[in-house]
């Protein structure tokens, strides 16, 4: 007998603004902000942020704007500093673990990863051993209690040594197309629904910070905390705006260099961090 399976689409992004694709008639399309069409955030909002600060000048106080975004949110967090790579399984695995044995609803779990990074899309734990960042999303993705519920990863790391030096806009030919509408819901869901992961750069990209913390961190922070009742994805579509006018120097050079997010998603709702 054949197996069931179920596709999960997952878009990636680094836009600086609202794109539309044209007029949008409301039967044609129902972005709905009913209930139905957002995550459910009544319950408990957890977060696991671990944390490389050996080498990282500036993480200190990225984690200080992360504790007073938590606060603000109403995220019940947790803080592992300078993990090694066997570390970051563990922490993950025991977070995981005590979310399922707890018995407690949870609306929502946001992992901050914050170490060097690879080309290869691996973190450096304070040992200097890798540890893939798929494989912890895998991990946090069979989660039970987790199921159909978002699972929001930020993660600061170079993933890669090339560094972007902009350039000038030019004009694109106009190309719409229209996303496919489901109007009957699974009654099962992909393993791989309900996930957001945030990179501070694209892949094959240095990710920037000094002292003063990272500018990714940073702007997050700033963002949210001034409208958190927003959607997500749009306010994380600021951040990148704000992030791509920025000028950066690099450590080892004094030309300019620019920055951006790259966003994958298989969200299925909107999802706004505070209710």
């Amino acid at each position: 007998m054949p197996t069931i399976g179920h596709k999960c689409p997952v878009f990636q992004s680094s836009l600086r603004g609202a794109l539309y694709l044209g007029r949008v008639r409301s039967q044609d399309l129902e972005l709905s902000p009913t209930p139905e069409g957002k995550y459910d955030m009544s319950g408990a909002k957890v977060a696991l942020v671990l944390c490389v600060t050996q080498d990282r000048p500036g993480a200190e106080q990225d984690l200080k704007a992360l504790k007073r975004l938590f606060q603000i949110l109403g995220f019940k967090s947790i803080l592992k500093m300078d993990p090694t790579a066997q570390d970051f399984r563990k922490e993950l695995a025991q977070f995981r673990e005590h979310l399922d044995a707890c018995g407690t609803t949870v609306s929502c779990a946001l992992i901050v990863l914050m170490a060097h990074g690879e080309p290869q899309g691996q973190l450096l734990g304070a040992d200097g051993q890798m540890v893939g960042v798929e494989e912890m999303v895998r991990e946090l993705s069979a989660c039970q209690v987790l199921q159909g519920k978002a699972k929001v990863f930020l993660l600061q790391g170079c993933r890669g040594g090339n560094r972007d030096p902009g350039k000038r806009p030019r004009a694109l030919p106009w190309l719409g197309r229209w996303l496919q509408h489901w109007l009957q819901r699974p009654s099962t869901l992909p393993s791989q629904a309900d996930i957001l992961q945030i990179y501070a750069d694209m892949q094959g990209y240095v990710a920037y910070r000094d002292e003063n913390g990272s500018d990714f961190i940073q702007t997050l922070v700033e963002v949210i905390i001034a409208d958190p009742d927003h959607d997500l994805l749009e306010l994380l579509t600021e951040v990148n705006r704000r992030l791509c006018e920025m000028d950066v120097l690099g450590l080892d050079s004094d030309e300019i260099r620019k920055m951006n997010l790259e966003i994958r998603s298989s969200l299925r709702k909107q999802l706004c961090l505070k209710i």
